[in-house]
């Protein structure tokens, strides 16, 4: 997802993951009157990375957190610290879907 609100801009998104090597995928983004969470309800993805949402907010503002709490059982929620990366995240979908979030202390 993109926090971009406009077309040309994840035009822009798309660019940079092309350049970067990211796979081949769809760029999912808010369209006027939209939130994170009716794009996660809409898609409903097996796995969903998102930071920890730290300077504005904290979990509160993370876009997992709005979702139907029925929906949201069937989503791998995988949180990361803001501005960390992915990097260290596995590559294999088997290890990512046991992935324990990071620990702040």
């Amino acid at each position: 997802m993109s926090s971009h609100e406009r077309a040309s801009d994840v035009a822009k998104d798309r660019v940079v993951m092309k350049k970067f090597r990211f796979p081949k995928g769809r760029v999912l983004f808010r369209k006027k009157g939209l939130q994170y969470k009716n794009i996660i309800e809409e898609t409903m993805p097996g796995i969903l990375i998102e930071d920890n949402c730290e300077s504005i907010g904290g979990k509160r503002e993370m876009a997992v957190t709005g979702v139907n709490p029925e929906r949201k059982t069937k989503i791998k929620s995988i949180m990361v610290k803001e501005f960390a990366g992915i990097d260290r995240l596995p590559d294999d979908l088997d290890k990512l879907l046991k992935y324990k979030n990071y620990r702040t202390a």
